[in-house]
């Protein structure tokens, strides 16, 4: 058993692994292995895209663009069957996906890396009351995936598609810079 744990160890970079105890490796190794796991369907939905819209760059200003319908029955990033209500908008510049959790909602978001983005989609989220509470950002090459765990405001009235669809359309605006935020 300490030999698999050494192994174990040895194969999971050293900040997943707080502690030397066995719960500690096996929680970090866990946490590696789902870490991985995101950035396979980050690559597995890039790769979708690229085959179903051989132009992934931004719509040319001025030329009105046109959301795709959300697709509540579409998940990526969760196993099918999940159970966890939810919602997916995707298109050509991002794949996005929330699920209700208690009350909060996890979002994830694929798509290809955009200066400034995570700060829009931010900015999104604390306009329609939410609060983010965890944000895990993995990349590979150009492709980036944006998990968020949000917790629901009091006021806030969406559902998890209009929330989906909000967050979609933050890809299709101007680029929002630290210098920018009050």
């Amino acid at each position: 058993m300490n030999e698999h744990l050494k192994v174990l160890r040895s194969l999971t970079p050293s900040f997943y692994i707080k502690r030397g105890d066995q719960a500690s490796i096996i929680g970090g190794v866990i946490e590696f292995i789902k870490e991985l796991h995101q950035v396979l369907q980050a690559l597995e939905s890039k790769k979708q895209r690229k085959t179903l819209s051989p132009s992934p760059g931004p719509s040319p200003m001025g030329v009105p663009v046109q959301f795709p319908p959300v697709q509540a029955d579409i998940p990526f990033g969760f196993e099918a069957g999940g159970g966890l209500p939810g919602a997916c908008c995707n298109s050509s510049l991002a794949d996005v996906e929330a699920k209700l959790s208690g009350s909060n909602v996890i979002l994830k978001i694929v798509s290809r890396r955009i200066t400034g983005q995570v700060l829009k989609i931010i900015s999104v989220l604390e306009r329609l009351c939410f609060e983010v509470l965890h944000l895990n950002v993995s990349s590979m090459e150009d492709t980036v995936l944006y998990s968020f765990v949000v917790k629901i405001g009091l006021e806030c009235q969406l559902s998890l598609e209009e929330l989906a669809v909000e967050v979609q359309q933050s890809f299709f605006s101007e680029p929002v810079y630290v210098n920018d935020i009050d």
